[in-house]
């Protein structure tokens, strides 16, 4: 049993990454003649520190993410008994996280509504509770990003931090127009996501079908060979149905105006 439990504590101690500090402690256990008890206590600290220090990392990704941490939402949230269809089976597997540990992209697309952004915010958010890098941003947002990094001159820098992330964001596709060097910028970040190793989801969401999204960037070629890359290993889930939102309006009549005179005479 002993040595089951020092597996495990080597285990934690891999984790927290202080193995050059602990290297002499099966030598502090022998000299020191630590019973079951005692190693079982041990034991338990270790396992407290490597979850705090993996729920340091998962709040410290949300955070970095740009995601919604008031109200955020989530897979729990999404009322999944809703979907209905033969491949519906597909989007409730998505909290399995399969298309970012396969390293496909995802693209959810549909009128306003119907849980294209949810599903998306969802994803990224289990990413980062898995400990991956998440980077959650609208059009517009990456619009500006890059259109700053060019006035500024830092293109490489942008491009960098938007290879990076372990799964990227892209919510609503087809609200702003993309001009040459932002379109350029964005079909680098595609390119280099695309021949990175490791994980390297990217998920898109918008109103549009992707043979539309042509009329918001510049540069024909470029983006042609970006969507390419995109769509080479992905899964597109094209969505219908009636708006999730107003479910809980409430509507209440009411009359304003000076108060009728009330005739007292017959």
């Amino acid at each position: 049993m002993s040595n089951t439990i020092l597996d495990r504590i080597n285990a934690d101690i891999d984790v927290l990454k202080i193995s050059a500090y602990a290297a002499g402690l099966p030598r502090f256990i022998d000299e020191h003649t630590m019973n079951q008890e005692q190693l079982e206590a041990l034991e338990a600290v270790f396992d407290f520190l490597r979850d705090q220090k993996e729920e340091m990392i998962r709040l410290t990704l949300l955070k970095m993410s740009h995601l919604p941490l008031k109200e955020p939402k989530t897979f729990e949230g999404f009322d999944f008994d809703l979907i209905r269809g033969k491949q519906a089976e597909a989007l409730k597997s998505l909290p399995a996280l399969t298309a970012v540990n396969a390293g496909r992209n995802l693209a959810f697309i549909g009128p306003q509504g119907v849980g294209k952004t949810h599903l998306a915010m969802a994803y990224g958010r289990e990413c980062c509770n898995q400990g991956l890098k998440t980077t959650f941003l609208k059009a517009t947002e990456l619009n500006q990003k890059l259109t700053d990094a060019v006035k500024y001159g830092k293109e490489s820098t942008t491009i960098n931090n938007l290879v990076k992330p372990s799964c990227l964001i892209i919510d609503e596709i087809g609200r702003c127009v993309f001009n040459k060097e932002s379109t350029r910028m964005f079909f680098d970040v595609v390119d280099r996501r695309y021949n990175k190793e490791g994980p390297k989801t990217m998920i898109f969401t918008s109103n549009l079908s992707p043979g539309k999204w042509g009329e918001f960037f510049s540069e024909d070629s470029s983006l042609l060979c970006a969507l390419d890359r995109i769509f080479d290993n992905a899964t597109v889930f094209m969505m219908k149905g009636d708006s999730y939102r107003g479910r809980r309006l409430e509507t209440i009549a009411i009359e304003t105006g000076r108060p009728r005179s009330v005739n007292t005479q017959n």
